[in-house]
């Protein structure tokens, strides 16, 4: 489920909760210091925790997924504490993929992000804790979807010995 951050809307977090989704996502579209400008009236800090809340309020096997899919102008000096900020908030799942201008109104394309860097940001990472990352210039939170919920209950069962 792909939600977007309720700010403002009490009570929908635990409704989605209560519906016991498989996997939580949230998208953390950009790094804190791009936020504003990227997305305009929201927050870091309220996306952050509201993953952490979905994580709170998770009474079975419920993954959430970070995704900070807009890689401008910082070229990766922000996005790795950007990935602590996530598994502070227990995010278990994330994706990074390369942004791409829907209209002339949302912001510009700085540069292209090489596989390469994907690989390098994936295996970033990994090292960090995330249970799974993908990572490539099109992955997006529901690029295979199914596959990747496979593979994040493996990686959730495995970490817990089952």
């Amino acid at each position: 489920m792909l939600t977007p951050d309720f700010l403002r809307k009490e009570g929908a977090l635990e409704i989605v909760m209560a519906a016991r989704p498989d996997v939580f996502n949230h998208n953390l579209e950009t790094v804190p210091s791009l936020y504003r400008e990227i997305r305009p009236g929201a927050r870091y800090d309220h996306s952050l925790r509201l993953l952490e809340r979905a994580k709170e309020l998770d009474e079975a096997d419920v993954h959430q997924v970070g995704h900070h899919g807009r890689p401008r102008r910082d070229h990766g000096r922000s996005r790795l504490p950007l990935m602590d900020d996530l598994r502070a908030a227990q995010v278990d799942f994330l994706t990074i993929g390369q942004y791409l201008q829907p209209t002339r109104k949302h912001a510009a394309i700085d540069r292209f992000v090489p596989p390469e860097e994907f690989d390098a940001l994936r295996a970033a990472g990994e090292a960090k804790g995330f249970l799974l990352v993908a990572a490539s210039p099109l992955t997006r939170s529901s690029y295979h979807a199914a596959d990747d919920f496979a593979r994040l209950k493996a990686a959730r069962h495995a970490a817990l010995g089952r």
